[in-house]
This record gives structure tokens, sequence and C-alpha cells, in this order.
């Protein structure tokens, strides 16, 4: 499992469970968000800067065909011949009627090229007719599906407008297995008002709710968000890379083994980055975090049985 690394990286996992580099093709299914367009709130998460749960899946250009073809070319360069994880990436990708989404995943899941079918969602748009969907696409190859828990803290969620209780999220998780699905589950370091402990409740929250994989998400202060003007207010600070970095090797501390990290940090869109600027040289972050876990002798679940949630939190 380990190829003599300190933590499960999805890079292991996948020459593990397919035998062979995947490459991701980012895609957009059209959908927006429930926190957006008013049937929860609108403007969505105070981080997001409109453009979709990751700030960089394409913009919907075309046809399905169409972005797949234009993402393949993207990236022949340096991968041309193998499969690929088809990502849909932007915004809330069951946010929509079941048979439009059956017509979307269909025939992406069917084409030979694909080996994964990748759907990020909210936990609280999983509705009985979409797991049901989610299982049928999962008979045929596998379906991963991403979830924007960023914080076990329902303070933590008011706050950030994330616009449903943490409890909604334990159900998907359940539900979404039963489905038949793999469950990754994102978490942003760096929340306004989070402290270290809350981090790595957060964490910890995830180890044990049974998520298959999780994303590692540095807080990005991106221009034109709610969080910019909190920023510029003086309410929101953002981390140093000292602290993310020692968050980051404490976190992978206390996750279990088998666990798969599919990102230890993440990118802002330069254009509109604020802060930390420090963040946009990746390279140098994810050189120094496995210069910390080799320093501290850390390996992934090191302290998995030995950490506890607060529970006042």
């Amino acid at each position: 499992m380990w190829d003599k690394r300190r933590y499960y990286s999805l890079d292991s996992y996948l020459k593990e469970a397919f035998g062979e580099k995947l490459y991701k093709l980012s895609l957009d299914g059209g959908m927006t968000c429930p926190n957006r367009d008013g049937k929860i709130s609108y403007g969505g998460c105070i981080f997001c800067s409109g453009s979709g749960s990751g700030d960089f899946a394409a913009a919907r250009t075309g046809s399905t065909e169409a972005q797949l073809y234009a993402a393949r070319e993207k990236i022949s360069a340096k991968f041309s011949d193998g499969r690929y994880i088809a990502y849909f990436q932007s915004f809330t990708n069951t946010y929509a009627d079941v048979s439009y989404l059956r017509e979307l995943f269909m025939p992406v899941i069917k084409r030979e090229d694909i080996a994964v079918l990748d759907i990020a969602t909210r936990p609280d748009c999983l509705e009985d007719d979409k797991l049901q969907l989610i299982r049928e696409l999962s008979s045929i190859k596998p379906v991963w599906v991403e979830l924007g828990l960023q914080s076990s803290s329902d303070a933590t969620a008011e706050l950030i407008n994330r616009g449903y209780p943490t409890k909604v999220y334990n159900k998907a998780v359940s539900d979404l297995h039963s489905a038949g699905a793999e469950v990754i589950t994102h978490m942003i370091i760096g929340l306004p008002g989070e402290k270290r402990q809350d981090m790595l409740n957060t964490a910890r929250y995830i180890a044990e709710s049974g998520s298959d994989g999780i994303k590692l998400q540095l807080l990005h202060i991106l221009r034109g968000t709610q969080l910019y003007s909190m920023y510029l207010q003086g309410s929101v600070s953002a981390l140093s890379e000292e602290e993310y970095i020692s968050l980051v090797c404490d976190i992978i501390a206390i996750l279990p083994p088998g666990m798969v990290i599919h990102r230890l940090t993440g990118d802002g869109d330069r254009a509109i980055l604020e802060a930390p600027l420090w963040s946009c040289n990746k390279r140098r972050v994810l050189n120094l975090i496995n210069h910390e876990l080799k320093v501290r002798d850390i390996i992934q679940g090191i302290n998995y049985h030995s950490s506890s949630i607060d529970p006042k939190l």
C-alpha cells in the first residue's frame, strides 16, 4: 500500500486499484447550487468565487463530448494513451432532475476510455431517486462522490453559509456506501474562527465517518467573495505557511491508514487570489510537507486511535 511513502496517496491507490495512472478530465454538468439560486440562500459559501466548487473546473462551452475532447487535448502532451477519471466538478452535480442526470452520466461512464465517474455534490442533494441512479452507475464502473463538508462544526457551517447541518453529511456517507459509491470528503484548513483543535476534530470526524478518501484544502481568500470583505475588515486572517504545513502533518497522523489522501493542498485562482500568496508555490508546499513528515517521523494513522474529539465543539 505504502510504496515506502508516509501517506496513502491517490497515485498509490490508482496504481493498486487500476494498475495504471489515471488523469482527471474536469467537466461542467451545467448545474448551479441550492446555496446560490435561492433554494437555501444566495451567494453560496463565503469563500466561493462563483466559478464552482473547485474554481478550476472547465466552463461549460459545449456538450459533454466536446468538453471531454477539449480536456483530453489539454493534457495530451503528458498523457495520451490510457484511461481517465471523468470529474464533474463545477457546483452541485446532483442538483437537477434525475432524468437529466441519467442522460448526462450514462454515456460518460460507458465510454471505454473512462475508468471512474467522479461526481462533486452536496450531502443535501442526494434524494432517493438520485441514489438509485448512483447505484445503477456503480454497477457499471467505479463511482466516486465528493462531498463538501469543510468543517464538522455546525457553528463554523453557519458562519461560512454552508447551508446544511453536519448530521446530513453522516446520512449521505451511509447512503452512498449503500449505493456502491466511494466517498471523498472535502475539508478546508483555516476557516474563520477555527482553532487548531477544531480542525483536528474535523479530520477525526471525517476519519470516523467512514469516508473512503479526503481532500485537504487551504482556505484561499479570493477577491470578490464575502470572505474577502471579511479579510479587508480584519475579522479574518490567512494561515502562515508554517501553520498550514504543521496542521497537515498532524491531520495525516490521525487519519486511518486505509483512507486515500486525494489532495494535500489546492490551487487558488491566481488572478483573484488575495491571500495567502505563499500558496502559489504548490511544489514548495508539498516538498515542505513531505520534509516535515520525515523530520517528525509521521506515518499516516500513527495517532489514529489516540486522538479524540472535543465534545464541547
